[in-house]
């Protein structure tokens, strides 16, 4: 069975513990496999990178690497506060189709 995560790839969220507490960015990549993601400007390390044909001088980069998905808060696009999410069923025609809504106002995330 596969693991899930509550936030999905373009999410904005806010981190909730650690070092990085109270920044906000946007989800680049969701990890579910290790219950992780990466965060825009969240966690930045260096990396040192050996010369190859797309950097033929090498060197130090910077970049994001992932935290902990249960240290995140998705922020509502609504309200924009940071919330935890319900799930709920709509009807749209003649299927049902489950989407995430926020705890604080109720409004549809997806």
């Amino acid at each position: 069975m596969p693991n899930k995560v509550h936030v999905k790839k373009g999410d904005t969220v806010v981190v909730i513990s650690g070092k990085y507490k109270g920044k906000q960015g946007r989800v680049l990549t969701v990890l579910p496999k290790d219950k992780k993601v990466v965060v825009e400007g969240v966690n930045i390390v260096k990396k040192h990178v050996r010369p190859n044909p797309k950097m033929p001088q090498g060197g130090i980069i910077t970049q994001e690497a992932p935290i902990w998905a249960c240290k995140v808060m998705l922020v509502c696009p609504k309200c924009g506060k940071p919330t935890r999410i319900g799930h709920r069923f709509i009807q749209e025609g003649e299927e049902e189709r489950k989407v995430r809504t926020c705890k604080k106002c109720g409004e549809i995330i997806d």
